[in-house]
């Protein structure tokens, strides 16, 4: 083998390996029955807050960060995706304490007590109690149509490379081994609680579409929405909105993918394209993805060869069930 070639396979088996071990630090928590004590306070609220003779929509994402320590980032309008614009919204930490988690600072006052969210300004006529939202994805569970091709199903993983059940659920770090062109994908995830780890070490893992472009899952709820967080197109395009829920809630994508095309000489014609929504939202509408390389660490070269639904493995349990694809044209 030329020694570029050498040179070239070795980068690309360190890329990989980087991409597939863990950087947690702290515990990990797979099951909702089995976790710390914070748990049970993180999570989304959602009510009204009187201000004066006016009642305000609100909507709070709690994080649990360890060790009694949180963030609570707040939305006027509503929950991303619930009625938030996408503009106005405050992060405020919180402490537990004897109980009840307290955010505090100098303009309100919040009380997590109850299972409820007690909030009250400071210096205003302005309180409201807002109750906790356990959001579920309107294509939870959805069923695949006539003509698709099941991946996963709970019941065997023998359409993946490498495919490995537990619990019934699908792990990461396979490969479908049917490829495709152009599709619609629907997949659904869990990930782990990991209260403690922060960025790429909090529940990694992402869908590859022909093994090309990779659509990243992170536990990255709460967090400003980055190309390399949940929903992120990696290392390409952040997602319009950050619908990521808690972790240990199931999470769906719906993809629409449309391969590119290329000449005979292998030069792009046209890019491929793809929608995706993130529990139920469009994150991605008709965007450009760039046909001539992929995105990092991507198992397959670029190229109009149909390709594989690669599941990747970062070290962290991500979990996935109801796999299945549509094929286009």
């Amino acid at each position: 083998m030329p020694r570029h070639a050498i040179l070239a396979a070795l980068l690309t088996n360190l890329v990989l390996l980087a991409a597939s071990t863990s950087h947690a630090k702290g515990p990990v928590y797979t099951d909702p029955k089995q976790t710390d004590a914070d748990f049970a306070y993180q999570g989304e609220y959602g009510g009204e807050i009187v201000i004066g003779d006016q009642r305000v929509k609100v909507g709070v994402q709690v994080i649990a960060l360890g060790d009694g320590k949180f963030d609570s980032v707040s939305y006027i309008g509503g929950l991303p995706g619930d009625g938030w614009d996408g503009k106005e919204k405050r992060t405020v930490p919180g402490e537990l304490q004897d109980g009840v988690v307290i955010f505090d600072d100098e303009h309100a006052r919040g009380e997590i007590k109850d299972g409820k969210l007690h909030v009250s300004a400071k210096g205003a006529d302005a309180s409201g109690v807002l109750e906790k939202v356990n959001r579920i994805s309107p294509t939870l569970g959805k069923k695949p149509p006539a003509g698709a091709t099941v991946l996963f199903d709970g019941r065997s993983a023998d359409q993946f490379k490498d495919g490995q059940i537990k619990d019934g659920l699908l792990q990461a770090g396979c490969t479908s081994k049917p490829s495709f062109g152009s599709h619609q994908l629907h997949i659904e995830f869990r990930l782990p609680y990991q209260p403690h780890d922060r960025g790429q070490g909090r529940g990694n893992s992402g869908v590859y579409l022909q093994g090309r472009y990779e659509c990243q899952m992170l536990d990255s709820f709460g967090l400003e929405g980055k190309q390399n967080e949940c929903g992120g197109l990696y290392s390409v395009k952040a997602p319009d909105l950050n619908m990521c829920f808690p972790p240990l809630t199931w999470q769906t994508y719906d993809v629409d993918f449309t391969a590119g095309t290329y000449d005979d000489d292998g030069k792009v014609v046209t890019n491929p394209r793809v929608t995706v929504r993130h529990n139920g939202v469009v994150i991605h509408n008709d965007v450009e993805l760039p046909g001539q390389r992929n995105t990092t660490a991507a198992p397959s070269k670029p190229g109009n060869a149909p390709g594989p639904i690669y599941l990747q493995n970062h070290g962290n349990p991500v979990v996935y069930r109801n796999i299945w694809v549509v094929p286009k044209g």
